[in-house]
């Protein structure tokens, strides 16, 4: 049996990665002496029982299964402390990982067609010689997991409704900042995230990033809340996805909202209400703009599934006046955009609306470098992965290819969503 490590997990654009493995060594080491060709590291992605995990090969083809096992890239590796910050010497080493997309470092898959946490099952051995002031390291073998820490998620708390008929649980964040009445930002899931973990609903895309400094400054500090169904919010009461346009979930959610900000009756502002999601979440957010279109301050849809067909001429005329920012990616082929959100654009800006934005996006792409190395072309993500540019903040043109702005000045969609008020 080898030695514990630990892993240290961030939530991505493509949600969480084990980004870091700190491992004990039992002597203290120098930053010259460590490398990342030290290390090899070996995982399989196991389910609750111990067994190793068949998952899709790529998100494309989720019908071609492989065993989820692997070998991972140490891209960098130096003396740590036990939380994994760099030290010139410790008696930690912490390993960071390369990420690849869809790879075997991430903790979260989908072996029954939802997102779940799984267990990641390592196995590191040492395979190059560590001096140290007394004896070498050779052969160390770090096998079992001794914990986890994933920050992000960390600001979270969890709860569940008290609406009888519909009980949903939730994952919620209050602001560190601010004071008086704050604003509440809520996210609607995907289809992917919907089960019993919260922790899913808010890890499984970088929806964190709404509670993360840079976005709580623009609103000064809001609330975040994430509800989650058991199904999927386009379940009309069938089980099955359809084109009725239709949730069994609409009274459900409104409960939880109403309740949530009833408990937080001093601190939320009521006119500051802010409804979005994603695909399955983007159907949910026009299904509720549709029957509350007087509650809520804002909306931002991305890759919303509500289909066009339908949307009523009295619905287009009930909203055109609800401040909305439509997301969505030209090449999206799970939810098309001209059977979707195009053409309901376009029915509100013939309408007359004034406040309705949509930017539309030729493809997704990787902006950071997140998943390549320098010098490569970034990586395309599949069309439907439109919220990764919502999340960090980078939806600024409009429909017709211009900045949005007001009074002249240039607005991202956060900081648009921030200036949004009822009434």
């Amino acid at each position: 049996m080898g030695s514990i490590y630990y892993t240290i997990t961030e939530i991505t654009d493509l949600g969480p990665f084990h980004t870091k493995l700190v491992l004990p060594l039992g002597a203290r080491v120098k930053a010259a002496a460590v490398r990342p060709e030290c290390f090899n590291v070996y995982v399989e992605r196991k389910d609750a029982g111990g067994e190793t995990l068949r998952l899709p090969k790529s998100w494309e083809e989720p019908e071609a299964k492989a065993p989820s096992k692997g070998y991972g890239i140490v891209r960098d590796a130096y003396p740590s402390s036990r939380s994994g910050e760099r030290r010139e010497e410790g008696d930690f080493v912490a390993l960071e990982m390369k990420l690849r997309p869809f790879g075997v470092i991430s903790p979260l898959a989908a072996p029954n067609e939802r997102n779940e946490f799984v267990f990641c099952d390592y196995r590191i051995t040492q395979i190059a010689e560590i001096p140290t002031e007394a004896e070498p390291l050779t052969g160390l073998v770090f096998d079992r997991c001794a914990g986890d820490t994933m920050r992000q998620a960390e600001k979270f708390l969890h709860g569940v409704s008290s609406y009888g008929e519909e009980p949903l649980k939730y994952g919620c964040f209050a602001p560190q900042t601010g004071g008086g009445r704050r604003p509440l930002i809520i996210w609607l899931h995907g289809a992917g995230e919907g089960g019993e973990d919260p922790t899913v609903a808010y890890a499984g895309n970088k929806v964190v990033h709404l509670a993360g400094d840079d976005i709580q400054a623009k609103f000064g500090g809001a609330f975040v809340l994430v509800p989650q169904v058991p199904t999927f919010w386009m379940d009309d009461g069938s089980g099955q996805y359809g084109r009725s346009g239709k949730s069994r979930y609409v009274q459900a959610l409104k409960a939880l909202i109403d309740e949530f900000v009833a408990r937080n009756d001093a601190a939320i502002d009521a006119n500051r209400i802010y409804i979005g999601g994603c695909s399955n979440g983007g159907f949910m957010t026009m299904r509720m703009v549709l029957d509350y279109p007087d509650f809520f301050a804002a909306a931002y849809p991305v890759c919303e599934a509500l289909y066009d067909e339908t949307v009523s001429d009295a619905d287009i005329e009930a909203i055109k006046s609800m401040p909305i920012w439509f997301t969505h990616s030209r090449d999206d082929s799970v939810v098309k955009p001209e059977e979707t959100a195009i053409p309901t654009y376009e029915r509100l800006i013939k309408a007359g609306a004034r406040n309705v934005h949509f930017s539309l996006f030729d493809r997704v792409v990787d902006l950071y470098g997140l998943f390549n190395d320098e010098g490569e072309e970034p990586f395309a993500y599949p069309g439907h992965f439109a919220w990764i540019y919502l999340f960090n903040d980078d939806c600024r043109l409009d429909y017709d290819g211009k900045p949005v702005a007001v009074d002249s000045k240039e607005l991202s969609l956060m900081a648009w969503l921030a200036m949004q008020k009822r009434g």
